[in-house]
C-alpha cells in the first residue's frame, strides 16, 4: 500500500493522500522524502493547476510517528539535524509552492500536522476536527513547522499554543485565522465546499497565481517604504505585458473566457 496516493481531475486538481490511516496519518522519514517529491512533481507538472493535501481515515495528521521518534532518540545531534533539515525542505516546498494549495482537514491535526495546514494557501476543516501543537509536553519545540504556525496565527497567539501544547478545535482554528472554511457534514459538504474553492481557482491565471503568492510573500514582510512601492509598480508592469496578462485583459474586453479556462 502506497503511502502517498494521488489522483487528478479534468480541472488540473491534484488531490495527495496522507495514506497511514493505521497510524493516524503520522509522519517518517519515509512519508517525509515521499511526499516531498510527490510535491515537486506536481510543481512541475503543467497539467496541475492546484494541489489538495488530504488525509485517509479518522485523522488529517498525528504529526511525528511514534517509532521515527523512537528511532530519533537514539540519533546523534549530527543525524537530528539531517532529519530536522529534510522536514524543514518539505514544509519549504509546500509553503512555497507557486501553485495554489487547500488543505482538506477532515480530522485531527496534531504536531507537524498543524505545520502542513499552516503552509497550504486555502484551509478546510470539519467543524469536529481538533488541533494540537502538543511537542513541548515531549520536552521538544515545534521547530521546522514554527514559521509558517506562527505566520498564520499570529505571535500572541503562539505564545499560548506552542507553551501549553493544548488542543483546540476547529472553530477555535478558524478564530485565528489557521482555517479559513469550517464545514458542518464531514463528506458532502467537506467535498462540496473543497470543490467549488477549486472551482474558483482554476478559473484564475496560473501565472497570475504564482506572482500573487510572490507578492503576498514580499509585502508581507517588509515595510510600506520606497522600495516597497518600487516593487509593487514593477510586479504590476511586468505581469501586464505577459501573454496570460494580454489575454487576460483582451478576453474582459472582448466578453470571452480566457484560454486558461478552455
Amino acid at each position: 500500500m502506497a503511502i502517498i496516493e494521488t489522483e487528478i481531475d479534468g480541472r488540473g486538481a491534484l488531490t495527495v493522500w496522507l495514506n497511514r490511516p493505521e497510524v493516524h496519518n503520522a509522519f517518517d522519514d519515509t512519508l517525509i522524502a515521499t511526499l516531498t517529491e510527490t510535491l515537486r512533481k506536481a510543481e512541475a507538472d503543467s497539467q496541475t493547476r492546484v494541489v489538495v493535501l488530504a488525509g485517509r481515515g479518522p485523522s488529517f495528521s498525528a504529526g511525528a510517528d511514534l517509532g521515527w521518534m523512537k528511532r530519533m532518540a537514539t540519533y546523534t545531534e549530527a543525524e537530528n539535524r539531517r532529519d530536522a533539515e529534510a522536514l524543514a525542505e518539505l514544509l519549504r516546498t509546500l509553503n512555497f509552492m507557486p501553485k495554489p494549495t487547500i488543505a482538506a482537514v477532515q480530522g485531527n491535526a496534531y504536531g507537524g500536522g498543524v505545520g502542513l495546514v499552516a503552509c497550504c494557501d486555502i484551509v478546510v476543516a470539519y467543524e469536529q476536527a481538533n488541533f494540537a501543537l502538543t511537542e513541548v509536553k515531549l520536552g521538544l519545540i515545534p521547530a521546522t513547522i514554527g514559521p509558517y504556525v506562527v505566520s498564520a496565527i499570529g505571535e500572541r497567539q503562539a505564545r499560548r499554543l506552542f507553551l501549553t501544547g493544548e488542543a483546540f478545535s476547529a472553530l477555535e482554528a478558524h478564530r485565528l485565522g489557521l482555517v479559513h472554511r469550517l464545514c458542518t457534514r464531514l463528506r458532502d459538504d467537506l467535498v462540496i465546499t473543497v470543490s467549488q474553492i477549486i472551482d474558483a481557482l482554476v478559473a484564475a491565471g496560473p501565472g497570475a497565481q504564482a506572482a500573487a503568492k510572490a507578492l503576498i510573500w514580499r509585502v508581507g514582510r517588509g515595510p510600506v517604504d520606497a522600495e516597497m512601492i518600487a516593487d509593487t509598480a514593477r510586479r504590476i508592469a511586468e505581469i501586464r505585458v505577459t501573454p496570460e496578462g494580454r489575454e487576460g485583459i483582451g478576453a474582459f474586453l472582448e466578453k470571452r473566457k480566457p484560454k486558461w479556462r478552455g
